[in-house]
C-alpha cells in the first residue's frame, strides 16, 4: 500500500494506533521519562507489511499529537508523515521490529533505569521490590556500548541482544521496553522506572539489600502477567488526563 509523503493511511486501526502512540509519548513527558527531543517510541502496523509508526524528529514528547506520527518501512525509510525521523531511531527500531519481531518498542534514557546501566550489574535486580518482580524472567542485558547507533549493524546487534526478552538494559546507554500492545508496553515502561528508582534509592542508603527468593519473584511475575487489565485502566486514565492537543 502506497502513501503520499505528507499523509498517513486513514484506516480506523491505524488512526487508533497513531493516537495511542502519541498519548504514550505525552504520558512519558508527563512522567519525566523523556530526554530533550531524543529517544523514540514505535509500533508496528498489524497488516504484516513490516511498516511501523514512530515519533518525529525535533518535537518534544509533550507536544506530539497523532498528526505528528510518521510511518516508516522495515529498512527505516520514511513512507508518510509531515516530519523527518532521527537516524538512530531508524536503525534501532527497524531492527527490533524486523529481527526481534516486537510489536511496540519504547526506547528511553529515563534516569533511574539508565543509572543502573552504569553499574557492574548493568540492570535491575528483579528480586527486590514488587515492581521489580513483575519483570522477573523478562529482562536481557546488553553490556556492550558501541557509541551512537548510526548504522544497520549496530541496530541489528541490539535487536539480537534481546534474545526474546521484553526489556533490554543497554550498558552505559538506556533501556528498551517492548510489548504486544501500546498500553501494556507503556505500563511496563512506567513501572520499570519506578522499580529502578526504588533500587537506586535503596542502594543510596548503603545498607545491605534483601532480595526475595527466586521462587517468589517468579510467582509475582506470573501473577502480574496473568492479568493486564490494570495496564489498560492506567492507560485509559492517562487518556482522560492528557487529552489530544488539538492544534
Amino acid at each position: 500500500m502506497s502513501a503520499q509523503p505528507d499523509s498517513l493511511p486513514h484506516s480506523s486501526e491505524t488512526l487508533a494506533l497513531r493516537a495511542d502512540l502519541a498519548l504514550a509519548l505525552r504520558a512519558a513527558a508527563h512522567h519525566g521519562l523523556e530526554e530533550g527531543v531524543c529517544n523514540h517510541f514505535s509500533v508496528a502496523l498489524p497488516d504484516g507489511s513490516d511498516r511501523f509508526l514512530i515519533n518525529p524528529r525535533g518535537l518534544h514528547w509533550s507536544e506530539i499529537d497523532s498528526d505528528d506520527i510518521v510511518m516508516v518501512d522495515a529498512k527505516g525509510a520514511k513512507l508518510a508523515g509531515q516530519h523527518d525521523v532521527e537516524a538512530t531511531a531508524m536503525f534501532i527500531h527497524a531492527a527490533i521490529h524486523r529481527i526481534a519481531r516486537k510489536t511496540c518498542v519504547l526506547h528511553t534514557h529515563m534516569p533511574y533505569a539508565t543509572s543502573l546501566t552504569l553499574t557492574a550489574r548493568r540492570g535491575l535486580d528483579t528480586r527486590l521490590s514488587q515492581n521489580a518482580m513483575r519483570f522477573h524472567g523478562r529482562v536481557a542485558i546488553d553490556p556492550r556500548y558501541d557509541g551512537l547507533a548510526l548504522d544497520t549493524a549496530e541496530g541489528e546487534r541490539i535487536a539480537r541482544a534481546m534474545s526474546g526478552a521484553d526489556v533490554l538494559f543497554l550498558g552505559n546507554h538506556g533501556v528498551v521496553v517492548c510489548g504486544e500492545r501500546i498500553d501494556y508496553a507503556y505500563d511496563d515502561l512506567y513501572f520499570l522506572e519506578r522499580a529502578c528508582q526504588a533500587e537506586v534509592l535503596a542502594l543510596s542508603t548503603g545498607l545491605p539489600l534483601e532480595p526475595v527468593p527466586e521462587t517468589m519473584a517468579r510467582h509475582v511475575a506470573m501473577q502480574i502477567q496473568g492479568e493486564r487489565l490494570q495496564s489498560t485502566l492506567f492507560f485509559e486514565s492517562l487518556r482522560r488526563r492528557l487529552p489530544t492537543i488539538g492544534r
